[in-house]
């Protein structure tokens, strides 16, 4: 079996950057992920954090395509929930048509922040559920609405010749459930949820409920947080103490989290009371031999072969160097 890899990087700022310093970062491992041979890089969305500076993704997909020239670049995810299916289809319709076959359109589930910045972007309130809104962005980025749709005729100019490829993230089977209703393929986030039970019963409601259109398939991805490095005590080291913290609200909503200071947070601007579940961070880390042989295991494990690759490396060229080295770890097997 053959496999692909991709990158996620989600534009942290660490400890003594400037955002601006982080975003430079991300270019620059848009511009070694083509070298290195990489399928694809993906930007993330985040809100009101000083820790993540990427708000954005399809402005930084527009400088990303620039930057580069051949590596597909998308987004890993937007947060369709905020925003006009309209908006989101012009946008990204834009983005296809000034690098044709390169963009691709990953739809997030989470709200990409706290409760504050998901009220201030939901200002205008729309009653729309994600399903709704996913298959308005399908019809809009495919063409004119159709003769059964409330607006038809509109359309998101331009028309690409090639639409963004859509994707769908997420931790659960109600993601799972939403890819499979649309005939999409799915990245289940490992490195979030990190729950083994979880992913498989997500892939297994994927799989099976899929809705197969036009001679399409089911494509399911697993999104990795890796630290490769010359031994496994200093991936290790580079791995830290970090941990995952699941909350859950008193009116039954979930969300993954990093601290107990954000889940405190959280709940705080929820308005509601909480409990959390504390687990230590899923971090496929050591050296290249341990890392190739774990991801192999995940793919006979769930079946797949294509990853998305994250990095928590606050160093740069320390994250560099692992997503080099991964690389060079999947080299006979990655196509």
């Amino acid at each position: 079996m053959t496999l692909k890899l991709g990158i996620l990087d989600q534009s942290i700022t660490y400890a003594g950057q400037t955002p601006a310093e982080a975003l430079a970062h991300t270019v620059k491992l848009a511009q070694l992920a083509e070298k290195l041979g990489y399928e694809r890089f993906w930007v993330s969305e985040h809100h009101d954090s000083a820790h993540l500076a990427g708000s954005s993704p399809e402005v930084l997909i527009g400088y990303l395509l620039a930057s580069t020239e051949r590596i597909r670049i998308g987004s890993g995810g937007v947060m369709l929930q905020h925003y006009s299916p309209y908006k989101v289809a012009e946008n990204f319709n834009v983005l296809a048509s000034l690098a044709p076959g390169r963009v691709e359109l990953g739809i997030g589930r989470a709200p990409g922040g706290l409760p504050r910045s998901t009220k201030a972007l939901q200002w205008t309130e729309d009653s729309r559920t994600l399903s709704e809104k996913l298959a308005e962005v399908q019809t809009y980025i495919s063409g004119p609405a159709p003769e059964s749709h409330s607006l038809e005729g509109l359309q998101a100019s331009p028309i690409p010749e090639q639409p963004a490829d859509v994707y769908i993230l997420g931790t659960s089977v109600a993601s799972a459930e939403l890819a499979a209703e649309r005939g999409l393929p799915y990245v289940f986030a490992l490195f979030i949820n990190n729950d083994p039970a979880a992913a498989k019963e997500a892939f297994h409601t994927y799989r099976s409920q899929f809705a197969s259109t036009e001679g399409s398939t089911p494509r399911p991805i697993l999104a990795l947080s890796v630290i490769a490095a010359d031994s496994d005590e200093a991936a290790a080291e580079l791995a830290g103490e970090l941990k995952s913290v699941r909350v859950t609200l008193a009116s039954g909503k979930t969300v993954n989290v990093s601290t107990e200071e954000q889940a405190q947070e959280f709940a705080r601007q929820a308005g509601e009371s909480y409990s959390t579940e504390v687990r230590d961070a899923d971090i496929t880390k050591g050296t290249k031999d341990t890392v190739r042989s774990r991801i192999l295991e995940y793919s006979q494990t769930y079946g797949i072969d294509e990853f998305i690759i994250t990095s928590v490396v606050s160093e740069f060229e320390q994250r560099v160097h692992s997503f080099t080295l991964l690389k060079e770890a999947l080299a006979e097997q990655v196509v």
